[in-house]
């Protein structure tokens, strides 16, 4: 169930792995941020079984830290049916496009993925961007809520 009063994101297949399998980068600390329940992480059904497909592919290991990390962290929504995602062709890749719909359906502004060249939003309020980007985009946020001009702590 989305929360009103956390920001919404949407990561990508390709987030969920770099997240599940290193705990040092960006797409770590977006998953730990969802479980600690101070973002609302959301992912697609399509988004998780390409993420496992990979996983069970080339990382066998992993697959159990990777379940377990993700369902933690994030909120699942359906993948969207061809008919909804049909009126947005060219504003993203065609195997990218139900990844992209799904964001703004889910009411996520932000979508972050690392094939950022792969989606080309024209009339879907949403921001696409890496990991590392959130992050450091986060990071400005936060340092505005504590600077001296800002009157608290």
């Amino acid at each position: 169930m989305r929360r009103p009063d956390l920001p919404s994101v949407f990561v990508d297949a390709d987030v969920l792995i770099a997240g599940s399998v290193s705990t040092s980068g960006a797409s770590h600390l977006i998953l730990q941020l969802g479980e600690l329940g101070l973002i609302d992480v959301v992912s697609s059904d399509q988004a998780h079984g390409e993420a496992m497909r990979n996983i069970t592919r080339k990382l066998r290991d992993a697959s159990e830290t990777f379940e377990r990390l993700v369902h933690a962290a994030c909120r699942w929504v359906p993948t969207p049916r061809p008919d909804d995602v049909a009126s947005y062709l060219g504003e993203a890749d065609e195997k990218d496009l139900p990844i992209l719909v799904a964001a703004a359906q889910a009411g996520c502004r932000v979508l972050i993925t690392f094939n950022v060249r792969d989606f080309h939003p024209r009339s879907l309020d949403v921001v696409v961007e890496t990991p590392a980007a959130f992050v450091e985009r986060l990071r400005g946020h936060l340092r505005e809520l504590v600077s001296p001009e800002s009157g608290t702590p």
